[in-house]
């Protein structure tokens, strides 16, 4: 059975908080003893109110008191292992499917966008971390109507027979309610991610939109997703609403037709008073267990498709993850080698049987025109993305025999907006380095140039940054993403246009912190501005997805005509 299956999966999560779980059985099945035995209790209230029997009555009323109040106390035992069970498997869940998540391969991410990921990591772990306390409460309820069901069994077998006939008929309106509900469901869940989506891409990107002057075009498209997916949520509402007005509708007509039932038996003396009583008490908890096996239905189908979707990220073939070898190297020279690498992205070919090396402690830039494939390489060199053809060495080893870490633990890239954390510059250190001491923090800092601009700061370096770095210039970012690099004491320093969105002295800030790591670490440049590439030891020419030409900036001006106009063009737009 696929929810059996389902719940399996998750018991995965929660299997630690065993005796959490037992323990809310247990005060279920008191829960449901209890019920059986209000109704009863109840019922002789009125007897020995009807036959004066006062002693009686005072009796079975302190009996009653005491009964609830165990029964509020069992409650409360239930909610707090209730709680903690939800919140165990909650935590499991979501740390387990954060590690799936960030494991997928960039282009999977690049395709789906952020909203898929977010909401399934909130709400559908929350779905399924509530399943079990959220099962037990449900069955209880319908093992306690079941059980009213045998005592109006054994008080009168024609109430019984109308009882199931009427149960029944509102259970099918009840899973047909269920079935439909559920259509539209899928289609809303849907919907609501394309609208995370869009608004998380609303919201990291809003000062483009505002520098753009777009807020009217985002508005109106968030209109759109917003309008999409609320009348999607009217249909499921509209759903509920109909059929809620045909089971009320039956309901009244059970009421109606049950007392008309009993008081027919009581009149034939089929039925004593005292039984219709009891029989009356009982009634709506049985025709309490149609909405009960209704939200079940319901909520399983609602659990059952949360599995679905989480189980889709962790093992689905659609959200592929990312592939490493077994080959562990603590530390690397830093020599690397491209050999006949091609590479195509949404069929478009970027790298066309490109071949180059790279020494180990050398400072190197690529340049070329735009989309010639200058960040291609990057990402190739990270492996976020795998070669089509060819293949890419490290210290002379084939990138697909080594772990992540041989990899991404000794190459660190600074793009154009690194992004920083919204900690204090210290903590953001200690992403990269949990263990990094505060000598060493104030050491990269200098190297990264940044230590004096810190020292300025009133909480220096305990000062929050914001959310992305927004308390920190687009240099001082650069700077930062420096210094956690040298912090990551990685080997391999991919720079990508990390200077072409900074004025010119902020850019000789910049440059003067790669300098100050030249020789001791490999380096590599991608750059519009020539002025920091220069010096390089070797330049790359990048051209219709092949390496040109190679050497310094001199013997490619004399040998490279196509590096000339590039430079040449370049030139003209900083000057």
């Amino acid at each position: 059975m696929v929810f059996l299956k389902d719940l399996k999966f998750t018991w995965k999560f929660a299997k630690n908080s065993k005796k959490y779980l037992v323990m809310y059985i247990i005060c279920s099945i008191i829960s449901i003893i209890i019920s059986i035995l209000i109704p009863i209790l109840s019922a002789k209230i009125i007897v020995n109110l009807t036959n004066n029997e006062f002693k009686q009555l005072i009796l079975i009323t302190i009996v009653i008191f005491i009964v609830e109040n165990i029964r509020n106390i069992v409650h409360y035992f239930q909610r707090h292992n209730s709680n903690i069970l939800f919140r165990e498997t909650y935590i499991n869940l979501q740390t387990e499917l954060g590690k799936e998540i960030l494991k997928l391969e960039n282009k999977v991410i690049d395709n789906n966008g952020t909203g898929v990921f977010i909401q399934r990591l909130t709400n559908d772990t929350s779905k399924l971390s509530d399943i079990f306390p959220m099962l037990i409460g449900y069955i209880t309820n319908i093992i306690t109507d079941i059980g009213i069901f045998g005592a109006i069994f054994i008080i009168s077998k024609p109430v019984f027979i109308y009882l199931i006939f009427s149960t029944s008929i509102m259970y099918l309106i009840e899973r047909k309610r269920v079935k439909l509900r559920n259509e539209n469901d899928k289609r809303y869940r849907k919907l609501s991610e394309r609208a995370s989506s869009f608004v998380g891409e609303m919201i990291r990107g809003i000062r483009d939109i505002k520098m753009l002057n777009s807020e009217e075009s985002f508005s109106n498209e968030l209109h759109k997703k917003v309008l999409n997916l609320n009348t999607e949520r009217y249909k499921m509402n509209k759903v509920d609403r109909n059929y809620t007005l045909y089971g009320g509708f039956c309901l009244d007509l059970n009421d109606l037709l049950l007392i008309l039932l009993l008081v027919f038996l009581i009149y034939n003396k089929f039925l004593t008073i005292t039984s219709a009583l009891v029989i009356n008490n009982y009634s709506k908890g049985v025709t309490n267990v149609v909405s009960w096996i209704g939200d079940l239905l319901e909520r399983t189908k609602d659990f059952s498709l949360s599995v679905d979707r989480i189980r889709e990220i962790m093992y689905g073939s659609e959200y592929t993850k990312e592939k490493f070898g077994i080959r562990h190297l603590d530390k690397i020279n830093g020599d690397f080698e491209f050999r006949n690498v091609s590479f195509s992205y949404d069929k478009n070919k970027i790298l066309n049987d490109m071949s180059f090396k790279i020494n180990a402690n050398k400072t190197v830039a690529f340049v070329g025109k735009s989309g010639a494939g200058k960040s291609t390489v990057f990402s190739l060199l990270c492996k976020f993305y795998d070669v089509d053809d060819g293949e890419i060495l490290i210290d002379g080893i084939n990138i697909n025999e080594l772990d992540k870490e041989s990899i991404r633990g000794n190459i660190t890239i600074i793009n154009q907006s690194p992004y920083i954390f919204n900690l204090s510059i210290k903590d953001n250190l200690r992403l990269v380095k949990p263990n990094i001491t505060d000598r060493e923090i104030k050491k990269v800092c200098k190297t990264a140039c940044l230590h004096d601009f810190i020292m300025s700061l009133p909480d220096k370096y305990d000062t929050i940054v914001g959310e992305g770095g927004v308390n920190l210039s687009g240099g001082q970012k650069q700077r930062l993403a420096i210094a956690r690099a040298l912090a990551q004491k990685t080997e391999i320093i991919l720079f990508d246009e990390a200077t072409s969105a900074l004025d010119n002295e902020t850019q000789k800030e910049i440059q003067e912190a790669i300098n100050n790591m030249k020789g001791e670490y490999t380096i590599l440049i991608i750059a519009h501005r020539f002025s920091t590439i220069l010096n390089s030891d070797k330049i790359m020419f990048i051209d219709n997805g092949k390496i040109a030409a190679e050497g310094t900036h001199e013997e490619l001006i004399k040998k490279s005509p196509g590096y000339k106009i590039l430079y040449e063009s370049e030139l003209k737009k900083e000057n």
